[in-house]
């Protein structure tokens, strides 16, 4: 099987040396746990490590925040946009009316930077934001479907990013991304401690078990030795 190391450091030993190639992850977690840095540090490593350059898509916050979340970990990445390895870009919409039609405009204009950039890695974040646009769960959860068909099309080893209320059990935010994608990984903050538990992997082996990570100077480092009960987190 081809893979596509995220770059994360001691997570790859997780999953048995990287995320399926193609596949499409769901990185969850509450509010602060890292699911963004997690995103930032795949397309980051992805560029710098293996040439393979990244398009990070956002629904919400200051692009320029990102930016400024990245160089804090001293992460250089100008030249990466000056070779096309790595961009930033803002989904557009603009009011709640015919969302569905300006998502499907927006996948085009995505089809377009990932066939210009020959991209290989793709970072959404984050799907839950989609629920300010369409509050009601049923045509939520339909486009939820049609937008991860169609980003599957494009080729990309895909992560998407959702935020949910924090517990243990909550792997996503509608109930139903999940059973959408290939994998889940869920993040966990229970302060002081960090935690990743890697619910499911398709096509390949992974551990089974939640495992202890920090956020350090340089970016998200997880600790494949060392295993945390999963009742030490509520």
């Amino acid at each position: 099987m081809e893979r596509t190391q995220t770059g994360v450091k001691g997570f790859d030993e997780l999953i048995a040396g990287g995320f399926p190639k193609g596949s499409t992850v769901l990185v969850s977690g509450g509010a602060g746990t890292g699911k963004t840095i997690f995103g930032l540090s795949y397309l980051y490593s992805g560029a710098k490590d293996f040439n393979e350059a990244g398009l990070y898509i956002t629904l919400e916050g200051n692009l320029q925040n990102l930016i400024w979340n990245m160089e804090s970990f001293g992460w250089d990445i100008k030249p990466l946009q000056d070779t096309n390895k790595f961009k930033i870009y803002k989904l557009n919409l603009h009011t709640t009316e015919n969302v569905e039609r300006q998502i499907e405009e927006e996948l085009k204009v995505i089809a377009k930077l990932v066939k210009d950039m020959r991209c290989k890695r793709l970072v959404v974040d984050s799907t839950t934001a989609l629920g300010v646009w369409i509050p009601e769960q049923g045509k939520m959860r339909h486009l939820l479907y049609s937008f991860a068909d169609s980003l599957k099309e494009l080729g990309c080893t895909t992560i998407l990013i959702a935020e949910t209320r924090g517990g243990k059990l909550d792997f996503s935010a509608f109930g139903v991304e999940e059973f959408l994608v290939d994998g889940v990984v869920s993040l966990y903050f229970v302060p002081p401690n960090r935690s990743i538990f890697i619910r499911k992997m398709r096509g390949t082996n992974h551990s089974k078990t939640p495992h202890a990570f920090n956020i350090s100077e340089i970016g998200i480092e997880v600790k494949p030795r060392d295993e945390i009960m999963w009742e030490a987190i509520k």
